[in-house]
């Protein structure tokens, strides 16, 4: 296996480690739809620089002398990046945007990434340009089960940046000191006694919320208000216990790898990058698939540079250099085989490149209007702000 920095390296960790794969939840059917086309085109010879906003350790970092994707775009298009990891939570980040947005006023950003609930609200409320697909011919690579989303069903403002899983990560030493097993395979197992105040859940509501339904018997892709309601009296026992400690974004990194926490509800890359001192599972009452979006704001002045750059990251040899580095579910066809040239020993990853019965195992957590996420969050947030 080649040598090569992770993103986790950046941080002071190791290369990726083992880890296991459980899953059993009911499975959400595929969904394929064409590519729209004829969107607005922004003028382009406006300035040619993108200001792309993401979340923490979500693209490839320098190793050594070799360039990163973002250097190559930089090269190959003449477009400068400005490049920000400044969203650590979806609900946070439409906070500090939504005022400028709703007044027409630039927020200096020209991509952002967002989760799917966050990326639904900013369409909802007519902050996000359609894309211009003649700007993105790569954009056929696409998944053809990520060619629609619930919030966008013709892919018309949206396109995939990663794919993953939510479900258990966990320190594995600190784990077997606590339980005597190196691994989780249940929410009974998080919640057991021996780890109290060393869990965290995420502060993403349906995150926390889906698996939590799908642990009390309920369907994350259909539920009613009364088992929200009935699956968030169980968070609160776990609150009011003292069985979680936080309630976190991407920081819950930093507790697992400082030892503050040993098990967290997290994202699969982010543990994955952890290195080999660490775990990653879906539980036995059902993990979640989702998949982060890139979109522009309406308010853009740079809109084709834009597209230049969505164009760039779905090409399949682009693409699996990220995945390499980032260890998502990859969502551009053709990168599983560039990826025998980047490191063949991620072709057959199942957190990279999920075979379909892993897929079809997990939840898609259900699309929400606007006016329920709001009145959902209000309830979730009382729970975890106590």
């Amino acid at each position: 296996m080649p040598v090569r920095l992770t993103r986790r390296s950046v941080l002071g960790s190791a290369a990726l480690g083992g880890l296991g794969l459980t899953v059993a939840a009911c499975g959400a059917a595929s969904t394929t739809s064409e590519l729209p086309s004829g969107a607005p085109t922004t003028d382009p010879e406006a300035e040619r620089v993108v200001r792309f906003s993401n979340w923490p350790a979500y693209i490839d970092q320098a190793e050594g002398d070799e360039p990163t994707t973002l250097d190559d775009f930089r090269a190959s298009s003449g477009i400068e990046v400005v490049y920000t990891e400044d969203i650590n939570d979806g609900s946070e980040f439409l906070a500090k945007v939504q005022s400028p947005l709703e007044q027409g006023r630039d927020i200096d950003r020209d991509i952002v990434v967002l989760s799917e609930e966050t990326a639904q609200q900013f369409i909802e409320r007519g902050f996000v340009a359609p894309l211009d697909y003649a700007l993105i011919p790569n954009a056929v690579n696409l998944l053809p089960r990520l060619a629609a989303a619930s919030f966008d069903p013709d892919r018309r403002y949206t396109l995939p940046w990663q794919s993953g899983f939510t479900g258990m990560g966990w320190n594995t030493a600190l784990l077997q000191e606590r339980m005597g097993v190196d691994r989780l395979d249940s929410l009974d197992q998080f919640f057991d006694p021996r780890l109290a105040g060393r869990v965290s859940v995420l502060s993403e509501t349906m995150d926390t919320m889906g698996l939590m339904l799908a642990w009390a018997g309920f369907d994350p892709s259909s539920f009613t208000d009364e088992e929200f309601d009935s699956t968030l009296l169980l968070l609160q026992q776990q609150v009011d216990s003292g069985q979680i400690r936080q309630v976190t974004g991407n920081d819950y990194i930093g507790g697992l790898d400082s030892g503050d926490l040993i098990a967290v509800f997290g994202w699969s890359g982010d543990v994955l990058a952890l290195g080999e001192g660490y775990g990653f599972g879906l539980p036995e009452s059902g993990g979640l698939v989702w998949a982060d979006s890139m979109l522009i704001p309406v308010v853009s002045p740079n809109q084709a540079s834009a597209a230049s750059l969505m164009n760039f990251y779905y090409d399949p040899s682009v693409a699996a250099r990220l995945a390499a580095w980032i260890q998502y579910v990859c969502p551009v066809q053709g990168a599983q085989e560039a990826m025998l040239d980047v490191d063949p020993e991620l072709v057959e990853d199942p957190w990279i490149f999920p075979p379909d019965e892993v897929l079809d195992a997990c939840y898609v957590t259900q699309a929400l209007s606007s006016e329920r996420t709001g009145l959902l969050d209000r309830a979730f947030d009382r729970v975890v702000s106590t």
